[in-house]
């Protein structure tokens, strides 16, 4: 079990230790519902230094970004950042990702902590245009300030102004006496904030100052059980859950990040798939009774027939009710449709909604 540069900070907060994706990682401090609120409502900081960063240079990186990845890297310009996915043959998903344009001709591609390997293996193999590749993932760590007050509590600490960073850009400044750290907007929760990745060397003095910078805004460590209840909120896809290997990013919704302008992995086939519909759609749901729906639940017709599964459920902090994502046919996925859970020996009627299930 790997270790973040944070580990023992961690424990010492009293934060509950978990297994995750190959890493040591606190998935809960004061509890869920607690740590969620405080992301809301204020300000919270969380690490997920066991997230992957991989650079791509050299005059051929764009060429193997426009390769490998389904959105349209060539929109980027220094300073902007884009979500993407990675197709693989058989019109699934190898992983989802962050692409950075850091400056011309160098790329920072943010994978998820699961799929390092798998994802380097991938891009490698598709690497006929002599990109130069470099995987950062065990140097560096990566903090996400998030909530309503990130912005005032954290300028003190930084000469760059914070409110400047519009969502889906970043800079590279001075953050918590560190010169040269990324100051990104690419939050995952919904609440606004930033991402800080800084040298693993570097990143216990940030968490001390981002701590004690947001003392009297209430900022919390707030642990990954927190981060999935937000991230299900706002109906983010969250890879392993509800995005894999099996499922395809137009059946997922992710229409918006494939970009038939250009060519890239398995890309005729996929468009193909957008021109005639694909036969199921990944759906968002709300419970109109009491429950929990959970990851592995099957989503049943009016006649108990099992029409397809919940890929992600939980009970909603923010809205006090049972919410969740999950594939049924696309005859059964317009908004407002009927649907129901099977929760044990309970089938409890649910409603297709549109996303967002938080709105701000």
């Amino acid at each position: 079990m790997k270790n973040t540069a944070l580990t023992e900070t961690h424990k010492m907060l009293g934060a509950k230790m978990v297994p995750f994706a190959g890493y040591n990682m606190p998935v809960q401090y004061e509890g869920v519902n607690i740590e969620h609120e405080t992301v809301r409502n204020t300000v919270g900081v969380f690490d997920v230094s066991h997230m992957g960063e991989f650079l791509i240079e050299g005059e051929h990186a764009l060429d193997l970004i426009q390769k490998v990845s389904s959105n349209d890297a060539s929109k980027l310009t220094i300073g902007k950042a884009q979500y993407s996915c990675l197709p693989n043959d058989n019109n699934g998903i190898v992983d989802d990702l962050i692409i950075y344009k850091i400056k011309e001709e160098t790329y920072l591609l943010v994978v998820n902590a699961s799929n390092i390997k798998k994802d380097w293996n991938w891009i490698q193999s598709k690497n006929d245009v002599g990109a130069t590749m470099r995987d950062l993932s065990e140097d560096y760590s990566l903090l996400a300030i998030q909530g309503p007050k990130a912005i005032e509590a954290m300028q003190s600490i930084t000469s760059y102004d914070l409110s400047e960073i519009k969502f889906y850009n970043f800079v590279v400044a001075d953050f918590a006496g560190i010169e040269h750290v990324i100051i990104s907007a690419t939050g995952y929760t919904g609440s606004g904030g930033f991402e800080i990745y800084c040298k693993n060397s570097e990143v216990k003095q940030v968490w001390d100052k981002v701590l004690e910078a947001g003392a009297n805004f209430g900022i919390k460590p707030i642990g990954l059980a927190a981060r999935d209840t937000l991230r299900l909120e706002m109906g983010y896809c969250l890879y392993g859950n509800d995005i894999d290997d099996t499922t395809s990013p137009i059946e997922a919704g992710l229409g918006w990040i494939t970009k038939f302008t250009k060519n890239f992995t398995n890309s005729e086939a996929l468009k193909a798939e957008k021109e005639r519909g694909p036969e199921r759609k990944l759906i968002a749901f709300e419970l109109d009774d009491r429950g929990i729906p959970r990851q592995g639940y099957d989503i049943v017709d009016g006649n108990g027939k099992t029409i397809g599964i919940v890929t992600s459920g939980t009970m909603s902090p923010s809205l006090s009710k049972g919410i969740g994502l999950g594939y049924v046919p696309t005859i059964f996925a317009d908004v407002n449709s009927k649907i129901n859970i099977q929760i044990r020996k309970k089938t409890i009627p649910a409603t297709v909604v549109k996303l967002p299930f938080y709105k701000n």
